[in-house]
C-alpha cells in the first residue's frame, strides 16, 4: 500500500492528467498499465486509478524518455520503491487527538483515505464546472453586449434613414414651394404686363375721344357761325 501520499496532496482524474502531461486520455492508460506491469502502485477507487503529482511526474517521464517505455518504467519503479522505503522509515509526529481519531485497522484507513481523494476530486470537479460556468455566463455576456450593440446600431440606422428621409420631403417640399411661388410671380407680372396695356390703350381711347370731341366743336362753332353769315347775306 502507498504510504508516499500527503494528507492534503490534490487528486487528478485522467482527463485532468492527459490535460497536464499534454497527451491524450488513452496513452494516459497505456502509461499506466506499462508503469503497473513493471511493479508501479496506483492509488485506486476500485478500478479507477487515481493520480497525484508524482504520477504524473511518472507519466511525464515516459513521455519524454528515448529509452523503451518499460526499461523506464522499470526505472520509475526502482524510485517508486526508494521513495516508500524512505517515507516508511521515517515518523511523523502527529498529535495526539488526531493520533487517537485515526482508524487502526488499514483497510478503515485506505477507506478514510478514498474518501478524502474522492472528496478532493470531486471538488475539483466542481471548481472546474464553476469555471466552466463562468466562461459560459461570460460568453453570454458578451453575446448579449453584441446584440445590444447590433440592436443599438440597427435603431441609428434607422434612426438616420427616417432623418434622411424627412429632410428628403422637406427639401420637395421646399422645391415644390419654390415652383409654386414663381409660377405665381410670373402669373403677377403677367397680369401686371394686362392691366398696364389695359391703361395705355384706354388712355389711347380717351386720347381719340377727346380729339373728336375738339373736332366737333369746332365744326359745330364753324356750322355755326356760317349759317349767321348765310342770314346776313339775304
Amino acid at each position: 500500500m502507498r504510504h508516499d501520499i500527503q494528507p492534503n496532496e490534490q487528486a487528478f482524474s485522467t482527463k485532468e492528467v492527459a490535460e497536464a502531461v499534454g497527451i491524450a486520455t488513452p496513452t494516459v492508460r497505456k502509461y499506466g498499465q506499462i508503469l503497473e506491469r513493471n511493479g508501479y502502485e496506483f492509488l485506486k477507487d476500485g478500478d479507477r486509478r487515481i493520480f497525484v503529482q508524482s504520477d504524473i511526474n511518472a507519466l511525464i517521464a515516459l513521455r519524454d524518455t528515448d529509452k523503451p517505455l518499460d526499461d523506464t518504467a522499470k526505472d520509475l519503479v526502482a524510485e517508486q520503491k526508494e521513495r516508500l522505503d524512505g517515507s516508511g522509515s521515517t515518523e511523523v509526529a502527529i498529535n495526539d487527538t488526531y493520533r487517537n481519531n485515526l482508524p487502526q485497522d488499514p483497510d478503515q484507513l485506505k477507506e478514510a483515505l478514498l474518501f478524502v481523494v474522492n472528496e478532493l476530486a470531486a471538488a475539483r470537479e466542481m471548481n472546474i464546472q464553476l469555471k466552466n460556468d463562468m466562461a459560459q455566463m461570460k460568453t453570454s455576456v458578451a453575446q448579449l453586449q453584441q446584440d445590444h450593440h447590433v440592436i443599438s446600431s440597427s435603431i441609428g440606422n434607422s434612426a438616420q434613414r427616417t432623418n434622411a428621409k424627412i429632410e428628403r420631403l422637406l427639401e420637395q417640399q421646399n422645391a415644390q414651394y419654390e415652383d409654386l411661388l414663381q409660377q405665381e410671380r410670373e402669373r403677377s407680372e403677367l397680369l401686371q404686363k394686362e392691366i398696364q396695356k389695359m391703361r395705355e390703350e384706354q388712355k389711347n381711347e380717351w386720347n381719340s375721344q377727346s380729339d373728336f370731341n375738339k373736332r366737333l366743336e369746332e365744326e359745330i362753332k364753324n356750322r355755326k357761325w356760317g349759317w349767321l353769315s348765310a342770314l346776313f347775306r339775304k
